[in-house]
Order: C-alpha cells, then sequence, then structure tokens
C-alpha cells in the first residue's frame, strides 16, 4: 500500500520515517551486533575518555560507554512500549466504557476518572515503582498505571460524543450487549485520535522510564538501559561530558522520533479529512396482543431534569396502532414527536423518566419484563428509522456488518446465513447487494436511509417508528421512501408510526393522524379527514400554513400565529390558548379533554372550529 500524496510530499515525513526505521533497525541487531563489547570488561581500560578505540569512553569496569548506549536501545524502548501500551489499554477501556455503562455504572466511572486526574503522573508513577519493587517490571507497571487516568479521560471525552449519536441508539434498539456495543460502534469511532494520543505518549513514557531508571527505580544492574547509562555517567560529567550526554542524546532522540510520529500522523489526518456457527432457533416476537393491538400506549409522560427544573415536554399521551395500519404523529418542532417515538423505544436520553399507566409492545407490558428479555422484545419486535441516516449509521462500520449483527446477535446466525438474508433485505428496498461492502459515506441519502429500513427489516418488526424519514430528501427521494414503507407494510403487515413535519406528505402517506401540541395529543382523525374536516385551531393552522401552487405570492405563506408555550412554565388551561383566535375565558383555566366528536375523530378544545370555517379565521398572516 502506498503512501498518501500528501505524505509522500513531506519533507517532515520523511525525516521522520528515517529517524523511526533508524530506532527499529538498532532495537533489532543493537544487542546482536554490539551486545558482546557492551559486557566484555577491561581493567586496563577503567573510566577512560573518549579515544580511537572507544568513542564515547568506558565505564567503572572498562566496558565501552558507545556499545551499551546502542545495546540499550532494544531495553529502552521496549519498556517504554509495554508500559504506554498497558496504560492505553487500560484507560481506554475505562474511559470508553461511559459511554455503553448503566446510569450509576457510568457516574461512579466517570468519579474514580477525575479521582485518579488529581494526582500528578510521575508523583504516581515514582510512588507505585516503590509499592512494585524497584526493577524493569515494576518501573513499567508503575508508568503504565500512572498514564490510565489520562488515557481515560481524553476516551471519556471522546465516547461522549459518539453516545449520544443515532447509530449507537439504534444499536441499543437492536439490544446488542455493552461489550459488543463497545467493541463494534465506540472504539472504532475514537480510535485515531486515541493512536495519535498513544503515539505522542510513548516519548513522554520513554522519558519517564529512563528518569525512573536514573533514580535507581528502574532497571537494575546487570541490566541497564539509557537511564541508568545516565546516571552512571553523570559522575564525571565535569571531567568527560560525553559519557553522560551520550545517553541523554539517545533519550532525546527517541523521545523527539515518538513525537514528530505523532505530529506527521495527525496532519496526515487533518489532510484526509473524515472518512467518511449454526443457526439456533429462538423464538421470534409475539404477534399481536388479543385485542388486535402492536402497540399500546396510555398516559404517557416523559420527565427531563434541567438547571432550573424538571420540564414535562409530554404529558399524558395514549395511542394505539394495530397491524398493518399506519399512523401520523404531526406537529410544531419540540411538540414532543420524538421523544413520545424515544420513550417507546427505550431510547430516551441519559437522565429522562418515561412514567406511564401501559406501555405493551405486541401483547408484552414492557413494564413487566426483566430487563434482558425487554432489550430483546424491543430489538426483534421493533425497528426505528431515525430522521438523520448519515448519524445513524455507523461510519467505522461497513453496511453489511451493520445489517447482519441484528441476527447475529438475536437468532444465532452463521455469518454467511446473516449475510444471505442482509442481501435479500437490500434488494428489498430496491438496492444491488454490492453495497454491502461499501460504508455510510459512499452512499447518497436515499441510499442510507433505504439501508436503515433495510436494517429494521432484518428483524421481521411488527412496528416500524419512522421518526422524520423524509425531512433530509428531496421530493422525489421522499416519494420513493414513502412508497417503500407502504409496500412494506402491505408484504409484512407491521404498524407504521410515521413521524413528520409536512402535514400534506403525512394526509396522503397515512391512515390516522394524530396531532400533538406542547406535549399531548390535541386532535386525532382520520386522515382523508385532515384537509377539510380537522376541528382543532391548531390543527387547521397547521393545515393552512402548507403552500400551494394556487396561492397568491403576493401574499405572505400562513403561519401560526405566537409561539409554543415555556415548558418550564406550564399554564394550568389549554396550551394553545395564547395562540388561538376562538379562546374563551375559561380556555385559560382548565384543559380541555380529548372527546369523541365522532367514529374515529377525538379533539381536546372547549371550542372546536366547524366543519365549513375558513381557515382564515383560525391563522394569522
Amino acid at each position: 500500500m502506498s503512501l498518501p500524496t500528501g505524505l509522500r510530499r513531506s519533507p517532515m515525513a520523511w525525516v521522520t520515517a528515517v529517524m523511526l526505521a533508524s530506532l527499529v533497525l538498532l532495537a533489532l541487531a543493537g544487542p546482536l551486533v554490539w551486545g558482546a563489547a557492551a559486557e566484555r570488561p577491561d581493567p586496563s581500560a577503567v573510566l577512560q575518555g573518549p579515544s580511537a578505540g572507544h568513542p564515547f569512553g568506558t565505564d567503572n569496569l572498562g566496558r565501552d560507554l558507545l556499545a551499551r548506549v546502542l545495546a540499550a536501545t532494544r531495553p529502552s524502548l521496549l519498556l517504554a512500549l509495554a508500559a504506554v501500551l498497558l496504560g492505553a489499554s487500560a484507560g481506554v477501556l475505562l474511559g470508553a466504557a461511559t459511554a455503553v455503562l448503566g446510569r450509576r455504572a457510568r457516574r461512579l466511572t466517570a468519579g474514580l476518572v477525575n479521582l485518579l486526574l488529581a494526582f500528578p503522573a510521575l508523583l504516581v508513577a515514582m510512588f507505585l515503582a516503590v509499592v512494585f519493587g524497584a526493577g524493569a517490571a515494576g518501573a513499567m507497571l508503575a508508568l503504565a498505571a500512572a498514564g490510565v487516568p489520562g488515557f481515560a479521560r481524553l476516551a471519556q471525552t471522546l465516547a461522549a460524543g459518539v453516545a449520544g449519536t443515532d447509530h449507537l441508539a439504534a444499536a441499543r434498539v437492536l439490544g446488542l450487549r455493552r461489550l459488543r456495543l463497545l467493541w463494534r460502534h465506540v472504539l472504532p469511532n475514537i480510535a485515531e485520535p486515541l493512536l495519535l494520543a498513544t503515539t505522542t505518549a510513548a516519548g513522554t513514557s520513554l522519558v519517564a522510564l529512563s528518569g525512573l531508571s536514573f533514580l535507581g527505580l528502574g532497571v537494575q544492574p546487570p541490566g541497564y538501559d539509557w537511564g541508568q547509562l545516565l546516571n552512571q555517567g553523570l559522575d564525571r560529567v565535569y571531567a568527560e561530558p560525553l559519557p553522560a550526554l551520550a545517553p541523554g542524546l539517545a533519550i532525546l532522540y527517541a523521545a523527539l522520533t515518538f513525537q514528530l510520529l505523532g505530529e506527521v500522523l495527525a496532519g496526515s489526518v487533518a489532510r484526509r479529512g473524515p472518512a467518511p456457527r449454526t443457526p439456533v432457533p429462538t423464538p421470534a416476537a409475539s404477534g399481536p396482543a388479543e385485542d388486535g393491538l402492536v402497540l399500546q400506549v396510555e398516559d404517557l409522560h416523559v420527565e427531563l431534569p434541567t438547571p432550573d427544573g424538571v420540564i414535562r415536554p409530554v404529558r399524558g399521551v395514549s395511542l394505539a396502532l394495530r397491524p398493518g395500519e399506519t399512523v401520523g404523529l404531526v406537529g410544531e418542532s419540540g411538540s414532543g414527536k420524538s421523544l413520545t417515538a424515544l420513550a417507546i423505544a427505550d431510547l430516551l436520553p441519559y437522565g429522562a423518566r418515561a412514567p406511564r399507566r401501559t406501555l405493551r409492545l405486541l401483547g408484552a407490558d414492557l413494564a413487566a419484563l426483566p430487563p434482558k428479555e425487554r432489550d430483546r422484545h424491543l430489538a426483534t419486535g421493533l425497528a426505528v428509522i431515525f430522521q438523520n441516516p448519515a448519524s445513524a449509521l455507523n461510519p467505522s462500520l461497513r453496511i453489511a456488518t451493520q445489517l447482519t449483527e441484528t441476527v447475529r446477535a438475536h437468532r444465532g446466525a452463521s455469518r454467511a446465513r446473516a449475510a444471505a438474508e442482509a442481501a435479500e433485505a437490500l434488494r428489498r428496498v430496491a438496492l444491488p447487494p454490492a453495497l454491502l461492502r461499501s460504508r455510510p459515506h459512499q452512499l447518497s441519502g436515499g441510499q442510507r436511509q433505504r439501508v436503515m429500513i433495510a436494517s429494521g427489516l432484518m428483524v421481521r418488526p411488527g412496528l416500524i417508528i419512522a421518526d422524520e424519514p423524509t425531512t433530509a430528501l428531496d421530493v422525489t427521494v421522499q416519494r420513493q421512501i414513502t412508497g417503500l414503507l407502504s409496500e412494506i407494510r402491505r408484504d409484512t403487515g407491521a404498524a407504521i408510526l410515521f413521524i413528520s413535519h409536512d402535514v400534506a406528505l403525512v394526509g396522503e402517506f397515512c391512515e390516522r393522524v394524530l396531532v400533538m401540541y406542547a406535549g399531548t395529543i390535541v386532535e386525532a382523525l382520520p386522515a382523508d379527514r385532515l384537509a377539510d374536516g380537522a376541528r382543532h385551531p391548531y390543527t387547521r393552522a397547521l393545515v393552512a400554513s402548507v403552500p400551494e401552487l394556487t396561492a397568491d405570492r403576493d401574499r405572505p405563506l400562513r403561519t401560526v400565529d405566537g409561539a409554543p408555550p415555556d415548558p418550564l412554565l406550564p399554564a394550568p388551561g389549554c396550551a394553545f390558548e395564547p395562540r388561538c383566535p376562538r379562546r374563551r375565558d375559561h380556555c385559560a383555566e382548565q384543559a380541555p379533554p380529548l372527546e369523541d366528536l365522532d367514529a374515529g375523530h377525538r379533539v381536546a378544545c372547549w371550542s372546536p372550529v366547524p366543519v365549513a370555517a375558513d381557515p382564515e379565521t383560525v391563522t394569522a398572516s
């Protein structure tokens, strides 16, 4: 594999490569070529200065110092690299684990990292070197332990950016175990900066290890490394400086090499930019409940802690879906649509709570299931299509890996069987199986969204939650995606909860529509009545806000007057009352219940709009 063009043209890269190659060569050949001369005493040449026979002089036993410096390259580098690799491995695992641990374990781990960082690393290394005992092994373990907190903090910071991504949330929906989440979805996405940090830390570790040997806490006689040679030459530094300077220069040369290596790798990353067994049968997800419902939610609330207090962006939501039914959920941004979906899928952010009276999926009460069974039931009975497929797909994994991990984790499918099912899932969404070898950045937005749908099909779910699946797509691709979802619904009988801002699209695609405002359902009606039969003033205003080709272009587009309420200051009455043109005095005193108007039509309003009312009466320019 050839070097990237940027590295081939960089003088620093070539200098670093030569320096690194020289260190590797000395580490491999040093003990073989100069080992005998480094160990051979010569009583007639004790403590001699530099000469033609001994360019760096000799030590107190007459051994050649140049040979000893060159032969010490291997132990000095191996101990330093072993220390940094051990410290980096432990620290990275400790810090990255915060992205997949539970709430309490995450808090304890973060506290432990903060506590360890309170102590200076060099003092910790010196203390532990005494505890472990003077010697090469003790010094190496001491340096490794001292380096753990720094790597843990770096990994914790990087993992925090991955923890909030949709692709990790999607992996949680699949019910993957924490170790698999860590190994496949967290570590690959933070590997580059950690590799750079490890490279530069190798130079620091070499200097620290030499310092411990210099103090008598590292390599012990008859062994030797650069730090011990520096200690031995220091006694006569004023009379013969070269015996002391030679090991010091070797330490400087090696440390500078690792530092330059880190700089070169960092520059390369910056120039490149972000990259883009036999099957075991397991019980399938249970079918619809006896009452025929795929999903039943009653009195769902979402509570989010903030510095100013607890807010409740979702309050008392109830909904139900039957097999093969498509239900739209519409409303302005901040109305609680996505939080409702995340609460159903058990994907709420850290610290959030979702109390409810009932939450049943495919006939199973999720609250009554043990945690492992609940996760498995959600992973196999529910699929979530996120708004942004670019973040919902793991950028470090191929499409094949992301599609097959579900069936391999929950159905024990072999790699070949899972790959065959993934290829069939791609064909189902009109994508060629060759894309299995691709990574997400190599696909278009529409292709990524189709891959997300294919991922959901792998478990044959009973419920598909599509959270703004067409928002980032052009109109043509939007129609393709909604058409594809319709085909899947007809073929599989899955129910679809379709969340969108596009009222017109929801009216065409869905059978029923739930209108959400300020965390509550304010109207539920058949989709064919949405355009002219809506009764809530907010729903009528949303419908009137949809642009039409026949609209007068000289007039501004219709909007919903006012702004949504502050969730920290909930009003006792109707939340829409300050914006409602039909408000009455009692609207600000008591919230209206969601009541039946006729079959399939419910509205929460004290003064519903008459069916024949002009939308101009409930909107503002």
